[in-house]
């Protein structure tokens, strides 16, 4: 009777919701990821990091307390020989920490002969993948937030002065803005583990790409547009077409869309992201800070882009998930 019972209840559970067990695969992957040595060892990292760049900072804004409205955006901005700005970090180490999470999400459970095992639970394909992706996900959330309220801790007590309201504003779409921007390589990492069956390939896979868009694109996208639009005569209409042209092109890289929208975010004098034409800025008071929401509908192209750009990496890897053939 009690066989008959559970036959009965997985029946059910496998005829339910194809979301079945989703939250149970979260939960599970979140507290593999925060207990794992490969999570300690990256928080480690990102802490010495954001402790020694606040810090400097901390001793360059110290002067000018009460005469920059903006003070506490400065401490994500501000450099000091040697040590670059917190945001010239993120920009290498979101990507690394995204990768890290993800590029053996699937192949480890190929590898380990576990993954059959998980499926012929009441558990659907569905489900198991994005259960990995959003534990991921969630996690790197859940790491970058609290970086943030360091940051914001340590300049309510290095500037002894709290942020405004527009700066807790900016700096918290900054903030999502860079659990997206991580978002699109966990997607890519873990579309390697699905395409590739060993980790060391889907790692380094991840970071070729990361690597390409990092260094190489921006170069390649200049040659393309001279290629696509040269400057034959030297017209000022065609110098400004191949720039808009290479300017284009470069934001199909994640690294441009991230950057523009820190710039935008943080730096709240900053007008266009753009080309300006002298005409474009008649009636404008050259250095004054814009609005937020003028902020956020300058940055709105490129916080759509990066969120497409993850949907429609993990709408990949689902496909290609899907289409996998998984035996006992």
């Amino acid at each position: 009777m009690a066989q008959q019972i559970e036959q009965t209840r997985t029946k059910a559970a496998r005829e339910g919701s194809p979301w079945t067990g989703l939250w149970a695969v979260v939960l599970k992957e979140m507290a593999d990821h925060l207990t794992s040595a490969r999570m300690r060892i990256l928080e480690i990292l990102i802490v010495l990091t954001a402790g020694g760049t606040i810090y400097t900072a901390l001793q360059s804004l110290r002067e000018n307390i009460g005469q920059d409205r903006f003070i506490f955006l400065r401490l994500f901005t501000t450099a000091r020989d040697p040590i670059p700005a917190f945001v010239g970090f993120l920009l290498f180490l979101v990507p690394l920490i995204s990768i890290a999470l993800a590029f053996d999400a699937i192949n480890g459970e190929f590898n380990r002969r576990t993954l059959s095992r998980l499926l012929a639970q009441p558990i659907y394909r569905d489900a198991l993948l994005l259960g990995k992706f959003l534990g991921a996900f969630f996690t790197q959330a859940i790491v970058l937030t609290a970086i943030w309220l360091l940051i914001i801790g340590l300049g309510l007590i290095g500037l002894g002065l709290p942020p405004n309201v527009e700066e807790v504003g900016r700096s918290f779409l900054f903030l999502l803005a860079t659990i997206f921007y991580g978002g699109i390589w966990l997607a890519l990492a873990l579309t390697f583990s699905i395409t590739f069956r060993q980790p060391a390939t889907a790692a380094l896979a991840s970071i070729a790409v990361w690597l390409f868009f990092t260094v190489f694109w921006e170069i390649l996208a200049d040659l393309l547009a001279q290629v696509v639009r040269p400057v034959r005569i030297g017209f000022p209409q065609e110098i400004l077409a191949q720039a808009q042209l290479a300017q284009t092109l470069g934001r199909f890289s994640p690294n441009t869309l991230y950057a523009e929208t820190m710039v935008a975010l943080l730096q709240p004098s900053v007008r266009s992201l753009g080309f300006l034409l002298p005409s474009q800025l008649q009636g404008a008071i050259i250095g004054a800070p814009l609005p937020l929401g003028q902020s956020i509908i300058l940055t709105w192209p490129q916080l759509t882009g990066l969120i497409a750009a993850t949907i429609l990496l993990f709408a990949l890897g689902y496909v290609l998930f899907q289409r996998q053939e998984i035996r006992a």
